[in-house]
């Protein structure tokens, strides 16, 4: 998964999704939801210290800049347990 910086509202809503050296700013209200991590598949054993199941995961439709006319992109980011950084998942991560 590809890394990306995401500045966020006051009120912790993603805003403005940084992809490289371009900002794409959140068009639509984002969607959040949490998964279960399959930890299990990767590993033998819970890593030591990591006693979260879930992972934070946001829908948000984003578009170039502030260009109005730029085409909605939909993405799905994914918060880093570890650190808390943010990745994108998935297909639409390589087309856009």
């Amino acid at each position: 998964m590809e890394h990306v910086y995401i500045r966020t509202t006051a009120q912790g809503l993603p805003a403005t999704v940084v992809r490289g050296s371009r900002e794409w700013q959140i068009a639509v209200e984002p969607v959040r939801w949490f998964e279960r991590v399959s930890w299990w598949e990767a590993s033998t054993r819970m890593p030591r210290g990591q006693g979260r199941v879930d992972v934070e995961v946001w829908q948000v439709q984003v578009r170039l800049g502030g260009n109005v006319r730029s085409a909605l992109v939909t993405w799905q980011l994914v918060r880093d347990g570890s650190g808390g950084g943010w990745s994108l998942r998935g297909e639409e991560a390589a087309v856009a």
